[in-house]
């Protein structure tokens, strides 16, 4: 992502491919809208386990890992694609994540992360622990609470974004198009099928580990959805954590998901030293952090269960 022009900020700047992006989350370790009521919010909520997420984040993974994990809990999908790049064409994978009784028209909300990492010729390493992996480990976490209640879970679909990271410098609305290649790819699908119609809300979570966590959400962030998620932190006693990003907007998934109608929220700490640099490693990552961010989202779409029938 990237913070823009406005500034307008890219947390996912220079993208990598499948093969890379597995290389981040590598850093880590490790249902239809019926009648029935949401979970009480509170204790479905803390039913988030930051300790858990943190596993995931830990463990070098790849899309098997990721799928794998879902396969568990019921869900998985692949959304294969080809876009063209400064590199040329290149493959990348989204994967999609449903409960295995759901129908795709039975979603109201998606929530969603990226698993590919920033790329960096040799010999540089980069882990990408936080830009990636956090984010990836958590959305495993969140697949396994929304699991405990059926019907719930069929609200929402899952999403882990390929190609957020720009492969040289970081261009989305003009061509020729340079990072954010999964999310661009879902959301024109989505719109093209009329499926975008069907999602009340989102809420995109990138660089969420941070031991120093101090989330910045995007200026134009939807106010309603801002709202909510300042509410349930405030329910939590975790308020002091969320803010708004005091230097104008921020690029990221979450864009192009707007851009078709859902009003999406990016739930980033983009006040990250270590950001694209090899610094991004396992001891950045907090699971308190994780459970702080998992378990105000949750709280947060259990309030909004009437947006989501």
């Amino acid at each position: 992502m990237r913070a823009t022009a406005r500034p307008l900020h890219t947390h996912g700047m220079p993208f990598h491919a499948p093969r890379w992006c597995l290389a981040a989350l590598l850093c880590l370790t490790a249902s239809g809208c019926g009648n029935k009521p949401a979970p009480a919010p509170e204790a479905f909520s803390r039913e988030f386990s930051g300790q858990k997420a943190f596993e995931h984040v830990e463990l070098e993974l790849s899309r098997k890992y990721i799928e794998e994990q879902l396969r568990a809990v019921g869900w998985t999908e692949r959304q294969t694609f080809t876009d063209p790049t400064p590199h040329g064409p290149i493959e990348f994978t989204n994967l999609i994540a449903r409960p295995a009784d759901a129908r795709p028209e039975d979603a109201r909300a998606v929530v969603c992360t990226h698993y590919d990492t920033k790329y960096f010729a040799p010999p540089l390493r980069f882990v990408g622990a936080n830009d990636g992996g956090s984010g990836t480990g958590a959305l495993i976490e969140f697949a396994r609470v929304l699991g405990r209640d059926k019907a719930f879970a069929r609200r929402f679909e899952l999403v882990f974004f390929d190609g957020e990271e720009a492969i040289v410098n970081f261009v989305v609305d003009s061509a020729p198009y340079d990072g954010l290649y999964g999310s661009r790819h879902y959301a024109h699908a989505l719109s093209e099928g009329g499926r975008a119609r069907q999602f009340k809300m989102g809420v995109l979570w990138d660089m969420m580990g941070d031991r120093d966590l101090d989330i910045t959400m995007p200026s134009d962030s939807p106010p309603k959805l801002a709202a909510g998620i300042f509410a349930a932190a405030d329910a939590l006693g975790t308020r002091s954590h969320f803010g708004y990003f005091k230097n104008g907007e921020i690029l990221d998934d979450h864009h192009y998901l707007n851009r078709v109608g859902i009003p999406t929220l990016d739930l980033i700490d983009f006040d990250f030293a270590a950001w694209h640099t090899p610094g991004d490693t396992l001891d950045k990552v907090s699971a308190e952090s994780l459970q702080t961010v998992g378990q105000a989202t949750l709280y947060f779409f259990c309030g909004a269960d009437e947006q989501l029938r």
